[in-house]
């Protein structure tokens, strides 16, 4: 037995509990851009007031309160905040104010394009403390800016500088498909150029305007290609002197490749998501309606909703993946694009090189 397997047959006897309640939280679908692989379809959609925001929190604290109390410990908590762009709303910075006064129940980042971001906002930011501001690369220039718009890259690259300049923890985003996936390397080095904390990659969910590019997810043998290009990317960066930039392979089946603890989806469980209608999902990119929080709180339907019940159950294995040496560690891969693909969020991950998925 390899020291590898002999590791992954510990952790699998160790029962650990979810450390966080993450919420991703959708304040609104306005959007200056309109990338080709957005989840939405919709740019316009009535979005919730100011108040009806706070309504939401609340419910929120209600929940963190309630599962504090049933593990007999305080969790940590943390809200990731987007749109659409969060910065199209007025009222999005009073909003993120909000938040900082709660600092002692939750941290909360951002997510955005950065076309909003100049100086005197970075600045701003950075007096209200965020743990981390995200945006996203898509590869070289030219290839950016053919899913982002014309231009885009070097406004992209000029908020990084804003926001580092401001000393804000920065994070890059990467959404891999069949045609920009090689050029990860490529967004790394940039990452680590520009001295971002931590340059991540997921992979392409065909959902919204992202539906008609179905054609573009990776096959398994493009998956495992595409990780193993981002595990060399990581040992370049460790080797690197004075680096400071993590290339983070924490995602769904990436384990596989660069090793570690493995990752599970934790949708429905210790993740959460609002839409800006009020909608709770297990997850964006898995966008399942459980109900809506102006109807029913929402700790009412993270007890009682069987899909929620049925995602956060140890004992669920993904249809496929039983025999599995990984089954209970992985627990079917990417959840999201399973139900993108195969209709189903119980079904095999469709880029797992280990498993038959035709």
């Amino acid at each position: 037995m390899s020291t590898h397997t002999a590791s992954l047959l510990q952790f699998n006897e160790q029962r650990y509990a979810p450390p966080s309640l993450l919420f991703q939280w959708h304040v609104t679908e306005r959007c200056n851009l309109r990338c080709a692989h957005c989840y939405q379809d919709n740019y316009a959609r009535d979005e919730l007031s100011f108040a009806e925001l706070l309504n939401i929190l609340a419910q929120f604290k209600a929940l963190l309160a309630a599962l504090s109390q049933r593990r007999g410990k305080r969790i940590r908590a943390h809200i990731t905040v987007t749109g659409g762009e969060p910065f199209a709303r007025r009222d999005f910075i009073d909003l993120l104010e909000v938040f900082a006064a709660h600092r002692a129940l939750f941290s909360f980042a951002i997510l955005t394009n950065g076309v909003f971001i100049d100086a005197a906002l970075a600045q701003r930011l950075s007096k209200l403390a965020p743990s981390f501001v995200q945006v996203s690369i898509e590869g070289t220039a030219a290839t950016h800016d053919s899913i982002r718009g014309e231009g885009n890259f070097a406004q992209t690259v000029a908020a990084i500088k804003r926001l580092r300049r401001a000393r804000i923890r920065t994070l890059i985003s990467f959404t891999a498909h069949r045609k920009n996936f090689r050029e990860f390397r490529e967004v790394a080095k940039l990452g680590r150029r520009l001295r971002v904390d931590r340059v991540w990659a997921d992979r392409l969910i065909p959902w919204g305007s992202g539906a008609k590019l179905r054609q573009l997810v990776m096959t398994p043998a493009e998956t495992k290609a595409f990780f193993e290009i981002m595990e060399q990317a990581q040992t370049e960066a460790k080797r690197a002197w004075f680096n400071r930039t993590e290339i983070a392979m924490h995602r769904a089946l990436q384990f596989l490749v660069g090793g570690g603890r493995p990752y599970h989806c934790t949708a429905g469980d210790t993740l959460l998501t609002v839409q800006p209608n009020g909608d709770l999902y297990p997850c964006r990119r898995m966008p399942i309606r459980v109900g809506n929080l102006l109807e029913r709180p929402m700790l009412e339907l993270y007890d009682n909703s069987a899909l929620l019940r049925q995602l956060r159950s140890p004992l669920q294995v993904s249809e496929g993946c039983q025999d599995c040496f990984y089954a209970k560690l992985c627990r079917g891969g990417l959840k999201c694009l399973a139900y993108a693909v195969k209709c189903s969020p119980f079904k095999a991950d469709p880029g797992c090189w280990l498993l038959n998925n035709d």
